[in-house]
């Protein structure tokens, strides 16, 4: 999880919706990530949901639009790099991340 507005945080955390949040998704929880987080992450206007298939080695990047609601998702493989839009010069490179 990313949060870009000092504000948002306290003592207790972070009020309001994160910038970026990124899963790493597991068998046991796969159906939960993709469909009732994505849902609650649009609804609140976290900017960027990444989820991470280390099986697949894939990452889907979803934006939210104007609209309010999640574009379709950039598919990135091992070989590609992530240009992290809401970190300046922050770019992920997929190969390393998953190396075996």
């Amino acid at each position: 999880m990313v949060v870009c507005d000092k504000v948002k945080l306290d003592l207790r955390g972070c009020n309001g919706a994160p910038d970026l949040i990124i899963e790493i998704l597991s068998p046991s929880t796969a159906k939960h990530d993709t469909l009732l987080k994505f849902n609650l992450y649009q609804k609140h206007g976290v900017k960027e949901y990444w989820l991470v298939h280390p099986n697949d080695q894939t990452v889907l990047v979803f934006k939210l639009l104007d609209s309010g609601i999640y574009g379709r998702a950039d598919m990135y493989v091992p070989g590609d790099t992530i240009s992290v839009s809401l970190l300046s010069g922050l770019v992920i490179d997929l190969g390393e991340i998953f190396a075996e």
